[in-house]
């Protein structure tokens, strides 16, 4: 494997209203957050709106970042497009007023989720950073 480190942002979306629900977006086999590679000269933040933003039409002024919470996941890929490399994408926890629609634009699909989830959903990546944000919010409210 190679030592080069290639970082990667996404954000989690709550609503605000009742009930409580997430976003995921769809590809053909599997669900994703909206995430992305950084670009030069980018924060880590503002590549998780950026790409939040490219990738469901939500502007970065409709969401309210969560300051005191983020959390990373790192695990080596595999690519005919990049090769091989270690990947770090840092998630950030953002709400929105209410569930809306979604501008597709690399995803086949989307669907607004209740929180808490009610079971797996993609165990390497996604179901710990639910698990990460379940405990956050049971230790803010």
């Amino acid at each position: 494997m190679t030592n080069v480190t290639v970082d990667a942002a996404g954000m989690l979306l709550l609503t605000r209203t009742a009930p409580v629900q997430f976003l995921l977006m769809q590809h053909s086999n599997r669900w994703d957050l909206p995430k992305g590679h950084a670009e030069p000269g980018e924060s880590i933040l503002e590549t998780a709106l950026r790409e939040t933003e490219e990738e469901t039409g939500i502007s970065a002024d409709e969401i309210h970042v969560d300051p005191s919470f983020k959390f990373a996941i790192e695990y080596y890929v595999t690519g005919k497009k990049r090769g091989d490399y270690h990947k770090r994408v840092t998630y950030f926890l953002g709400t929105v007023e209410a569930p809306r629609e979604v501008e597709l634009t690399e995803h086949v699909g989307f669907r607004w989720f209740d929180w808490p989830p009610a079971g797996p959903i993609q165990t390497q990546t996604i179901d710990p950073l639910l698990a990460a944000v379940g405990q956050h919010l049971a230790s803010t409210t």
